[in-house]
């Protein structure tokens, strides 16, 4: 996701931070600490309720965090593989390999909101038994807040709708008992769609009647009948690519170019007579070492062109998406990193063997759809 930066790892999966969430962290501490607490405990001082704000907040973003983890943990657990996880203002997203199977999709649906329903509960009764062991009445009230915050985040979470975990659930269930994925996958991401949009509806029925957190469900049930409609197309192009290898999409002979060129001299040479917008590079053995596009080297200023080397500028193998070309297509577009867009270098035995680009996708889409229309 655009704008999030790494912040560690747990159990190996990359985790990210939207720059959304210690804004979210501030409002939600503000709120704690200005209204609720002061309603729950009065008689505190200033910083006494600014101190247990600031903790409840980042309890609340841990425990956000380990929502997500659940995910990744389970999906691991049963061989699939994650990319990462993000964490941002309408939660956390983690990106993972598709399941091959309605059970192992419903486990790992189900572990997010069963992950916070626990917390919740735990949370809810350690705050009950402060109160009455010790008296600490502030701790008591933060814990409480962070067990119903919690209860609330599982039982959203269970809303039928995709992209939440509810609608992944309703989707395996359906899948499971159809054994039909892509009927599944279209009555899931309709719901997400309707429900989105009876979101936005209450959201700003309640926001006209002078309730400010309708504006905020405005915008969730917005978010959740865009996301939806886009797992609608994808789910679309899923369908249409299944059981294809990655070697049926890609583009061969690729035009390609030394990395070891000045940017003035490989636009000159290469940039200029190519028909794509990405160019592989390669390095002094004749292997990829990355990928350039006309943007990157345009981005270039004039004077510095005679003197950078264009794998300076250069988007580094490492950091682009890679297949062999027997790999399934499908499999392969859900690796796809982040930013790097619909491109995927083909790979064989080390060496540049073919390139897949959004053009090429097209092209075995409208095939798909002209055989589908042929068959009727």
């Amino acid at each position: 996701m655009n704008g999030s930066l790494p912040f560690g790892h747990v159990f190996g999966v990359p985790l990210r931070m939207h720059w959304s969430v210690p804004v979210l962290a501030v409002l939600l501490g503000y709120g704690l600490g200005r209204q609720t607490l002061p309603a729950w405990t009065p008689g505190q001082s200033a910083a006494v309720y600014t101190a247990a704000s600031a903790v409840g907040a980042v309890l609340l973003m841990a425990s956000v965090l380990l929502h997500e983890v659940a995910h990744a943990a389970m999906a691991r657990r049963k061989n699939l593989s994650v990319q990462d996880v993000t964490l941002w203002a309408m939660g956390g997203m983690t990106r993972m390999g598709r399941p091959k199977t309605a059970p192992v999709a419903l486990e790992v649906a189900a572990s997010g909101p069963l992950t916070s329903l626990a917390l919740g509960g735990a949370a809810l009764g350690a705050g009950i038994g402060v109160r009455v062991v010790t008296g600490w009445e502030v701790i008591a009230a933060v814990l409480v807040w962070l067990g119903w915050a919690n209860i609330f985040l599982g039982l959203f979470n269970l809303l039928p709708a995709v992209p939440l975990d509810g609608g992944r659930v309703v989707q395996a269930l359906l899948w499971w008992r159809t054994g039909d994925r892509d009927r599944a996958e279209r009555a899931a991401d309709r719901s997400g769609q309707v429900i989105g949009m009876l979101l936005m509806a209450v959201g700003w029925v309640a926001f006209l009647r002078g309730a400010p957190g309708g504006l905020w469900l405005t915008l969730v049930g917005f978010f959740i009948t865009m996301t939806a409609g886009a797992e609608r197309q994808r789910s679309r192009l899923h369908a249409a690519l299944r059981g294809l290898r990655v070697t049926e999409a890609m583009s061969s002979p690729v035009t390609t170019g030394a990395d070891w060129l000045t940017v003035e001299r490989f636009i000159d040479e290469v940039a200029v007579h190519a028909h794509h917008s990405a160019l592989p590079l390669l390095d002094f053995d004749g292997r990829p070492s990355g990928i350039v596009t006309m943007r990157q080297l345009a981005a270039v200023p004039g004077l510095r062109r005679e003197s950078v080397r264009v794998r300076e500028v250069a988007t580094p193998l490492p950091q682009c998406t890679v297949a062999a070309p027997n790999d399934l297509l499908d499999d392969t577009l859900d690796r796809l990193r982040p930013g790097s867009g619909m491109r995927i270098l083909v790979l064989g035995d080390g060496r540049l063997e073919g390139i897949v680009t959004t053009h090429d996708i097209s092209r075995l889409v409208q095939q798909h759809t002209l055989d589908s229309k042929a068959l009727r």
